[in-house]
């Protein structure tokens, strides 16, 4: 345990920033269980809807710092990739 102020504030900040960058995290893995939720039912509008909505959290995400740009770009292109492949009939 921190025995100095400073060590004591800082373990303080850092239990906020998890708490905080895990609730983001959380809303991310959501978000693209609904899209490939919505991909899988074949649902196109839906899915767009949805890829849009993840597209914009993921990139919050990358912007307060909680992932990393390169991840972020990973897991766009994999769930744009998997909008796209839907065929309607």
């Amino acid at each position: 345990m921190a025995n100095h102020e400073s060590a004591e504030k800082r373990a303080r900040q850092n239990e906020k920033r998890r708490i905080r960058n895990k609730a983001v995290k959380t809303r991310i893995k959501k978000i693209t269980k609904d899209v490939r939720q919505a991909s899988a039912e074949t649902a196109k509008e839906d899915a767009k809807a949805k890829m849009d909505a993840a597209q914009s959290l993921i990139d919050k995400a990358v912007k307060k710092g909680v992932i990393h740009k390169k991840t972020a770009a990973r897991k766009i292109s994999r769930l744009s990739k998997l909008v796209n492949t839907i065929v309607v009939f």
